[in-house]
């Protein structure tokens, strides 16, 4: 497994140096000029120019990108172009907790109904809770969260007025609610179908029936064969739900005024302020390498005859 680790670990600079390229190329030949925005209507040429020179913006692309590369090994993001005197990592530091508490609600409402609901769903095939729950999940996987966010902003802000319409309170405020259901349910609904396909899987071969009929309670033999060898195609797409959730959650952070990486983020992305989208870019493609990593690492916990690298994991 060791080697596996390593073997992994050692792609994610390449991955790194690959992104960040493309996405500072893109920054620097893309449409709109972010020296010009920040100068404003009323700048001279003379001023733009003198902003650029200070930046290093009328060196090489390559020279740029080498000193930029430097300077992020350091942990220096640069500058914001936008916000003048504030440093991107500065502005990213309160920003990421913010959107991780978010994350984090989103994924375990997500987790913690979409399992259940699953392995519920598939014990009790072709009933109408079954038939539910399908229709459920359909449902979740098709409503966009520009819909379903102001749907429940009219329910339960605007018609029940129980629940906070914006801002942010923190993990355990209720300003998370809404925000965290909006952004969950195209967990739910993904991780619930996921679910019940496996679960129905697993059920259906022999060890299962092996196990039965060796007079263990139905109790044990949903807990320790069912839901453990079900639960490695959910574990797969744990990784990819994370990155699902991260960036519905640019959406969603922009819709309930969360001040967030989401919302920095497109802010960013309409001030030009290419340092704030290179730095969230590569951080974001740093975790969701990592959040893949630690899913592989958990297959051979749920079953070891899994093989990871070729080597077999007992």
């Amino acid at each position: 497994m060791g080697t596996y680790v390593i073997r992994r670990l050692a792609w994610l600079p390449m991955i790194l140096l690959i992104i960040s390229f493309i996405t500072f190329v893109m920054g620097r030949f893309g449409p709109g000029d972010p020296i010009e925005i920040r100068a404003g209507q009323y700048n001279n040429e003379e001023s733009i120019e003198r902003i650029r020179e200070q930046r290093g913006l009328n060196d090489n692309i390559f020279v740029q990108y080498g000193r930029y590369l430097k300077n992020v090994t350091r942990g220096d993001f640069g500058d914001s172009i936008a916000l003048p005197g504030r440093t991107v990592g500065e502005l990213l530091k309160k920003k990421m907790w913010v959107s991780a508490q978010l994350n984090i609600a989103a994924l375990l409402l997500s987790v913690s109904i979409g399992i259940p609901l699953g392995l519920f769903a598939a014990l009790r095939q072709g009933t109408f809770w079954d038939t539910s729950t399908v229709a459920f999940t359909l449902l979740g996987q098709s409503i966009p969260v520009f819909l379903t966010a102001p749907l429940l902003l009219l329910v339960f802000a605007s018609w029940l007025d129980v629940l906070p319409t914006h801002d942010w309170g923190g993990l355990f405020s209720t300003h998370t609610i809404l925000p965290a259901i909006v952004m969950g349910v195209p967990g739910i609904a993904i991780i619930t179908r996921l679910t019940r396909a496996s679960t129905l899987e697993v059920i259906s071969q022999d060890y299962i029936r092996t196990a039965r009929s060796k007079g263990l309670s139905e109790t044990t033999v949903q807990r320790r064969h069912v839901l453990r060898n079900a639960m490695i195609p959910v574990i797969t797409m744990l990784g990819f739900s994370l990155a699902g959730i991260a960036f519905t959650s640019f959406i969603v952070e922009r819709y309930f005024g969360i001040p967030g990486i989401g919302d920095l983020f497109i802010s960013s992305i309409f001030a030009r302020d290419y340092p704030i989208i290179n730095a969230i870019v590569i951080i974001g493609t740093t975790m969701f390498v990592l959040a893949n990593l630690i899913v592989d690492l958990i297959y051979p916990w749920l079953d070891p005859r899994i093989r990871l690298g070729g080597a077999h994991v007992e």
